[in-house]
């Protein structure tokens, strides 16, 4: 069991049979009565976002997550095919379950899926991942006064701002979590 006061953004947590990951939480001492926390859960099945307050010796069951590796083999429509790297086993995932995440799949790609009870609840990317710029306009030369970026259009359709420098055919390294460009690769 997990006590309130110890939860930490990130930690995963069962309640009501439901597995919810930890996104912030705040620890109050009010003027009289005890303390407690306020948190922001993320609901892995459904992605809903609850603000939920607990007291601070409240007991939280540990979620129980699997992580399993799979590689992302392709796309149909709407359905993100993947093999399990250990067993072979093929499968696939509706696109709205992936989220923001299938903005950074492209094939071949190893990633963590998360499972609850033989069901797949999420996704985890790596933390960088290089792409290849399919579109974006020439930079302006002497156009640097304000450290200039603009819109490029990735080779998996994601829209990120890059330096002027960017040009078609640059391979960019992407942060996953911000969608932030970090270095040419």
């Amino acid at each position: 069991m997990i006590q309130a006061g110890d939860l930490r953004p990130g930690m995963k947590v069962e309640l009501d049979g439901v597995p919810y990951v930890c996104l912030s939480y705040q620890w109050v001492k009010p003027g009289k009565g005890g303390a407690f926390n306020r948190t922001k859960l993320r609901n892995m099945k459904t992605g809903a976002i609850v603000d939920r307050t607990f007291r601070t010796e409240e007991k939280l069951a540990p979620a129980a997550v699997e992580e399993h590796e799979a590689q992302f083999l392709y796309q149909d429509g709407e359905a993100y095919h993947f093999m399990n790297t250990e067993t072979f086993d093929q499968f696939f995932l509706p696109g709205q379950q992936l989220g923001e995440a299938r903005n950074f799949l492209k094939p071949e790609m190893v990633i963590t899926i998360l499972f609850h009870r033989d069901e797949a609840v999420g996704v985890q990317l790596p933390i960088a991942v290089e792409l290849a710029v399919v579109k974006t306009d020439p930079g302006i030369r002497g156009d640097t006064a304000s450290g200039g970026s603009k819109p490029a259009t990735l080779e998996t359709g994601a829209v990120i701002q890059v330096p002027l420098f960017i040009s078609v055919g640059d391979v960019v390294r992407v942060d996953t979590r911000t969608w932030e460009y970090l270095e040419r690769a």
